[in-house]
């Protein structure tokens, strides 16, 4: 039987370590919990941009569809816990939004890019361990279930780079971009003792 191959977004400096993977499929009670966080924060977070920059057609446009989209996976990921008897909870976040966000600049308009840049970054991230566990989960259904959420964490991505483009010179884009990808790497070096999709 061939592996199945995990499609990653080449924007990212370091692929997901092996320990990653043993933590959350040891724990996948915890990542179903930690992901429903994940869901409602990518809500806000595409709310946010609508509220801080209000003229920016294009960008509010795209972001209504996206915040939609995290809200319907939110709940999707709520109906597992559901299922699981999972009770929604909160949960310590692990340093890595937290990383990213004090590695973007506060003047503007270089906030605006970063901005757009590190939330970019996190649905690459979330492309790619979505795809671990459709890969490694040992429960087919669950399995499933994440491999059906890659495609829109990959789109997603696309959506905030694209976004950056639009108001933002392609170089400079490219050039912070890569810039902001070496301190996400940097985040997740070392493991994080709690099972997390970013940690």
């Amino acid at each position: 039987m061939l592996t199945p191959v995990l499609s990653t977004i080449n924007v990212l400096k370091q692929t997901t370590s092996e320990a990653w993977i043993e933590q959350a499929i040891a724990n996948l009670d915890i990542i179903l919990l930690d992901h429903s966080h994940c869901e409602r924060k990518a809500a806000g977070v595409a709310l946010n941009f609508m509220f801080r920059y209000p003229s920016n057609t294009k960008m509010v446009r795209e972001l209504t569809a996206i915040a939609r989209e995290e809200l319907e996976h939110f709940e999707l990921v709520n109906q597992w816990l559901e299922r699981r008897n999972i009770p929604l909870a909160p949960l310590p976040p692990p340093p890595y939004g937290a990383g990213l966000k004090a590695a973007a600049r506060t003047n503007e308009p270089e906030r605006f890019l970063d901005s757009l840049l590190v939330t970019g970054l996190i649905e690459a991230r979330s492309h790619e361990r979505l795809g671990l566990l459709a890969i490694h989960c040992p429960e087919p259904e669950l399995a499933k279930f994440y491999k059906g959420l890659m495609a829109s964490e990959a789109r997603h991505f696309g959506t905030y780079w694209v976004l950056a483009a639009t108001y933002f010179d392609r170089e400079i884009v490219s050039q912070r971009l890569d810039e902001l990808a070496i301190v996400e790497s940097e985040l997740l070096e070392n493991l994080h003792p709690e099972p997390r999709i970013h940690s």
